[in-house]
């Protein structure tokens, strides 16, 4: 009878543990975030000081709310260009939360942007990364406390990654692969977390509708091997250069709706909501997202029209 509950409870614990990679290990090994056009820097490098301020972001989401182990994650980074030269620096940190794991990863970007035209700039930049892996055994609440199997798991894992950026105040549209190494994460000889390689397209375009109403349509597109072709598109207006509202729609996935607000000239803090299309939603109440966000502009330069990008 002991041996049969032991063997209940090893296929419970990797069952549960293959659930929540499910959710971030696979399909979102690296956090999706809805509005992340304000914060490019975490998955392309070379979006590290084309806003020619020294930004500063906070993010905080919190995915499927009382869906029990669901992700939770928390996002800071710094991004400023250097002097009058064409360097931009950027640094990360995220933590992110998934049932019994958690993950932090540390990020230093490097940029350098060169004219391609009047009002058009290229900017290439690297990524170098480091991950600490967590994986809490308590947080399965195991009925054998005394099973070997069930035992703390850590792992240090450094990457490396790359983007280019081309990008104006109207316009951008960049590639990039945030981490170029694949990482596999072992407990007891089974694979717990795998990490591949992502790819990014983003593209977006800001149309003039009027003296006081400004139109951005966006897109991102990701792609990883082993999962489907991930897609967002984004619709945001801005109204007076102050309000802004927007609705997105992940494919076969989720429809989100956002809002923000420019604070002052410095200071924009912005939210959104998704809401499951999937069958998913039948056990969660959506995922909540908000972010702040502080600029601080170089005293020759005064902020005109607040950027969505």
């Amino acid at each position: 009878m002991i041996m049969k509950n032991k063997k209940y409870m090893k296929i419970r614990v990797i069952s549960y543990i293959l659930i929540m990679m499910s959710f971030s290990g696979f399909a979102q090994q690296i956090p999706q975030y809805t509005q992340y056009m304000y914060n490019t820097v975490n998955i392309n490098p070379a979006y590290a000081g084309t806003r020619e301020a020294i930004s500063i972001f906070a993010l905080h989401r919190t995915q499927w709310v009382g869906l029990d182990g669901a992700p939770v994650d928390n996002s800071f980074s710094v991004n400023t260009p250097i002097n009058e030269s064409h360097l931009g620096l950027g640094f990360s940190f995220e933590n992110h939360r998934v049932g019994p794991t958690t993950q932090n990863d540390f990020s230093a970007d490097i940029a350098y942007a060169i004219p391609t035209s009047e009002n058009y700039k290229l900017s290439f930049g690297i990524k170098a990364s480091a991950n600490l892996f967590n994986l809490d055994a308590s947080k399965l609440n195991p009925e054998q406390s005394n099973d070997n199997k069930l035992q703390n798991y850590n792992k240090f894992s450094p990457n490396i990654g790359a983007g280019v950026y081309w990008y104006s105040d109207k316009a951008y549209i960049g590639l990039s692969v945030p981490y170029f190494i694949e990482t596999q994460r072992y407990k007891d000889e089974v694979v717990i977390n795998k990490e591949k390689m992502h790819y990014y397209l983003i593209g977006g375009y800001v149309f003039d509708l009027s003296d006081s109403v400004k139109f951005k349509p966006a897109t991102l597109i990701k792609t990883v091997q082993g999962a489907p072709l991930q897609v967002d598109v984004s619709a945001n207006f801005l109204f007076n250069e102050k309000f802004v509202l927007g609705a997105a729609y992940r494919w076969s996935a989720a429809v989100s709706a956002m809002a923000g607000f420019q604070i002052n000239d410095n200071m924009y803090i912005g939210y959104a909501y998704d809401r499951e299309t999937t069958n998913l939603a039948n056990y969660n109440s959506g995922s909540h997202e908000i972010f702040l966000r502080y600029e601080i502009f170089p005293s020759i330069a005064k902020i005109i029209t607040p950027r969505f990008f």
